[in-house]
């Protein structure tokens, strides 16, 4: 093989996509950089880490309302099976891409290797703007992406769960859909399905709680006392709202919100659970009366104890990060930090509670949901909370401890504790043929 192929094979360089330092695949091929000097013997199998599984590209083409035929385009990423049948959401959204799904489904990976759970890896998305839908155009395309995409999914093969815009009516379709077309209903095909469906109590709110749970877990050891701690959310979608109004519940106040719409500011601290009305009747928190308008830029400036981007991915950039005045970031959201961010934020002593641990509550009560649906028993949602609380700390205080030991980030630990795990798995299945 010439010098050049060698490099580019060795490098798991794709020849689909163009990643930029900053681009989500971009970081994420940074993060794994990090950790593989603490691989050892593993290290040899990396490029499984750096190239994903199978990528699948569909064209979903439905009929309007008005009779035309519009056509979008979706994807489905598995980056790793080795540990288990993929697992990870479907999201839909106008700026949806390749190379998104792909470090979305990466980081699917991580996250369920960190917190030990059965799965691989794996991500969806259409790129469209659900709100220029109708409920109808909704249901098609989803039915047509499902049907699309049904040649790689399954039970036990790879299982989809809401994401950005996607939310459990659309994943009882997907559900219908892939029942239709195998001859039988299958229930575990997809997660955060209704209740009625054989979705688990507890799994709309299981995001948000785990930033939550983690958060105290964090703030508990870095000394910061929850009772009056100032606390900032970007986005406050479902996973915010939800982690505002239980850090609200346990003593702290939400001092400032953003989302697409704006920001809003009130050092005595915003009402989360009227907050979260505006919003699912307006759309956004702009407008609502109890807080002052905060300007995109000066939410990153807000003196907080805790900042919680829960929003889309690269918002904490290098530039925000060095004007932070917090003490701590919860990641609510996937890949929200940009590497350089993630240095300044450690020169600066601000911990960052990596987004593989923070927010994994969500696929944890979809590995609960699973269980369920094959063994058809159901768990009580007290009982849920429980298991989740349990999980999440637990895998938590390991990689602290980790990190503890050699001196990590709780990034790197977070991310050599999963890859570890991943590696080893991928050593011990050997390749085939």
């Amino acid at each position: 093989m010439p010098d050049t192929q060698q490099a580019h094979a060795q490098l798991g360089t794709l020849s689909y996509v163009s990643p930029t330092p900053e681009s989500p695949w971009g970081t994420y091929l940074a993060q794994v950089d990090r950790v593989l000097p603490y691989m050892g013997e593993l290290a040899r199998w990396s490029g499984t880490l750096r190239r994903p599984k199978r990528v699948l590209i569909v064209d979903v083409p439905i009929q309007l309302d008005s009779g035309e035929i519009a056509h979008f385009e979706g994807y489905r990423v598995q980056h790793s099976l080795s540990r288990g049948p993929g697992k990870g959401g479907v999201r839909y959204h106008p700026d949806v891409t390749l190379e998104e799904v792909m470090a979305l489904s990466a980081w699917m990976t991580v996250k369920n290797a960190a917190v030990n759970l059965p799965f691989g890896g794996a991500k969806g998305g259409i790129r469209l703007d659900p709100k220029t839908l109708s409920m109808h155009e909704l249901e098609r395309v989803t039915r047509r992406y499902t049907s699309e995409i049904g040649i790689i999914i399954g039970p036990q093969r790879d299982i989809p769960a809401p994401d950005v815009n996607t939310n459990a009516q659309i994943m009882a379709w997907m559900m219908d859909t892939y029942s239709a077309n195998v001859g039988a209903t299958s229930t575990g095909v997809v997660t955060g399905k209704p209740v009625s469906l054989g979705g688990s109590l507890g799994r709309v709110k299981a995001t948000g709680r785990g930033v939550f749970v983690t958060g105290r877990e964090a703030m508990r050891r870095l000394k910061i006392p929850m009772e009056g701690a100032r606390v900032a959310i970007q986005g406050f979608g479902n996973v915010g709202a939800n982690a505002a109004e239980l850090f609200v519940q346990a003593g702290a106040k939400i001092v400032a919100v953003q989302d697409h719409g704006g920001g809003l500011y009130n050092g005595h601290g915003l009402d989360a659970v009227a907050l979260a009305a505006h919003v699912a009747q307006h759309g956004s928190v702009a407008g609502f009366p109890g807080g002052e308008v905060l300007g995109t830029e000066e939410f990153w400036t807000v003196e907080t104890d805790v900042i919680i981007p829960a929003a889309l991915e690269g918002q904490l950039t290098l530039a925000r990060a060095e004007r932070l005045r917090a003490k701590l970031v919860l990641e609510a959201a996937n890949g929200p930090t940009t590497p350089a961010a993630d240095d300044a934020l450690a020169a600066r002593g601000i911990t960052v509670l990596p987004d593989v641990v923070c927010n994994s509550g969500g696929v944890i009560v979809s590995y609960f949901e699973w269980v369920q649906d094959f063994s058809s028993f159901f768990w009580s949602e007290e009982e849920i909370n429980l298991r989740l609380d349990k999980i999440i700390t637990g895998a938590l205080n390991h990689i602290w401890a980790t990190c503890d030991k050699y001196n990590f980030s709780l990034r790197t630990g977070a991310f050599v504790v999963a890859c570890e795990r991943i590696l080893q798995a991928r050593n011990e299945r050997g390749l085939y043929p």
